[in-house]
């Protein structure tokens, strides 16, 4: 009885320090923040501006060789900043631009980069897609809005209104915007051999990656500017099941459709990927924790009890935030007999990897290959990316993009998080040390689901503010 006694009153102390724990955990002024649209004219002007480079349709495929599109947006972008054309140098890479504003001092040298190509704008939208339609609530429609002419637009306007004032910068300041990163082309590559060939060495690369957004986890509340610091690796990989084939009317078990769902099955429900916190992830939910929901708030400020459970469970509770704990694998094409009544010789499917920092490529591909052998299934690497070096969330660099964001969107909270989807900025580690992955523009729900979907918009009022943060880094390089 005294034993049981004992585990009982342990048990209630550790309840109480785990409530406790919680409870001290005070709400941030991020909890309260709402983000204020600009409604004067300068965002009248700033749509309408948008509008012509949406207008423009510059989609982009798989090894397209026509540039064709690409080099009339150009045009397009020098009717509308004219300083950045007559006072910065231009280099073209086969439709990709790199623009460089020359400062006092080359040393330090900082680069502001979004893509200049959109992907395809299928299904039934409410503003035609690349109409630039600005509704009476002052947002501007169409494919690329949010993905990336938005924030394209900004700093291009951020850079010719600078000149406009005769600001000269103290570091060397690039534009640097690709027409293949929706294929991970040959433009960001390009891009960034020239700048070795130059022995640049920027102390500053911010391409796309996290937004302004209000709830950024379910559960959290207030308003955030997440930005992205860790980007996974990247590959396709083919696995093929082969068999003598035969008639259809009189079938054979295990032919190789159904190994092959054998095996898909088998790794979706007996993931052979590991799960891990990684610091990037902690400070991430360190940040979130005072916002969130009490039943969360007892669970991620007790991390040192409860992040061995999360480690199991969180790919199963949240798909977005279970991406960033492990390597991810989506199937995502296939192929069978070209017969209708024909078992065939061979079929395959197709994954879609994205690889941890902890368990990369090479571990990973290893990892669910070893599952493929069980079905007798091949393992082919079509392509692969290993994972991008990790930006440090305390370094000189995301200092000054969290201060000034802060300073443009007061109130708002800033967190590091790992990017789930790839971005041009993978290309640049080779030049740059804090490749950080964001964009300093306001988006709702709606307009985050509406990224590669229907209806993409953005609110023109968010324009201002995004062109003044890339002023203020700019003003803040040294």
């Amino acid at each position: 009885m005294m034993i049981i006694g004992v585990i009982l009153a342990a048990l209630a102390v550790l309840i109480l320090i785990v409530v406790l724990r919680a409870v001290m955990l005070k709400p941030t002024e991020a909890k309260e923040a709402k983000v204020k649209l600009d409604t004067s004219q300068r965002s009248v002007e700033y749509g309408k501006r948008l509008a012509k480079m949406i207008q423009k349709e510059t989609i982009s495929c798989l090894n397209q060789e026509d540039r064709s599109e690409f080099y009339e947006f150009h045009e397009v972008l020098e009717e509308l900043f004219p300083n950045v054309h007559k006072n910065c140098e231009k280099r073209v890479f086969n439709g990709s631009l790199l623009f460089k504003w020359s400062g006092k001092s080359s040393q330090n040298p900082i680069l502001f980069m979004s893509h200049q190509d959109v992907v395809e704008a299928g299904g039934t939208w409410e503003h035609a897609p690349f109409s630039g339609d600005i509704d009476e609530e002052g947002r501007v429609w169409g494919r690329g809005t949010v993905d990336t002419k938005g924030s394209l637009f900004c700093i291009f306007t951020a850079i010719e209104e600078l000149i406009g004032e005769g600001y000269q910068p103290e570091v060397d300041v690039y534009i640097g915007s690709s027409c293949t990163e929706e294929w991970s082309g040959d433009g960001a590559p390009a891009t960034v051999e020239y700048l070795k060939e130059q022995g640049i060495e920027l102390a500053l690369v911010l391409d796309e990656g996290g937004m302004i957004i209000e709830e950024p986890i379910g559960g959290v509340k207030g308003t955030y500017g997440m930005v992205g610091v860790v980007e996974k690796g990247y590959g396709d990989v083919k696995f093929t099941a082969r068999s003598n084939g035969g008639h259809a009317s009189a079938p054979k078990k295990n032919s190789p459709l159904v190994r092959l769902g054998k095996f898909m099955v088998d790794v979706e429900k007996h993931s052979p990927f590991v799960n891990k916190f990684t610091p990037t992830l902690d400070e991430m939910f360190r940040r979130c924790a005072p916002n969130m929901d009490f039943g969360m708030k007892v669970i991620f400020a007790n991390m040192w009890l409860f992040k061995p459970l999360l480690e199991k469970l969180l790919p199963s509770i949240n798909s977005v935030a279970g991406a960033m704990i492990h390597t991810t694998l989506a199937f995502t094409t296939a192929k069978g007999s070209d017969g209708l009544n024909v078992l065939p010789q061979e079929a395959y499917v197709t994954g879609n990897m994205r690889f941890s920092h902890h368990q990369p490529n090479e571990e990973s591909i290893k990892a669910v290959s070893e599952i493929a052998k069980k079905y007798d299934i091949e393992t082919e690497i079509i392509c692969q990316d290993p994972p991008c070096p990790i930006v440090d969330y305390n370094s000189n660099a995301f200092r000054l993009v969290e201060e000034t964001a802060k300073e443009i969107y007061p109130g708002i909270g800033i967190c590091p998080y790992i990017m789930t989807g790839g971005t041009d900025a993978k290309y640049y580690s080779e030049v740059s040390k804090n490749c950080i992955r964001f964009a300093p523009l306001y988006i709702n729900g709606q307009q985050y689901g509406s990224i590669h979907a229907l209806n993409e918009n953005i609110y023109q009022g968010t324009l201002p503010m995004g062109v003044d943060f890339y002023k203020n880094v700019v003003k803040k390089s040294r």
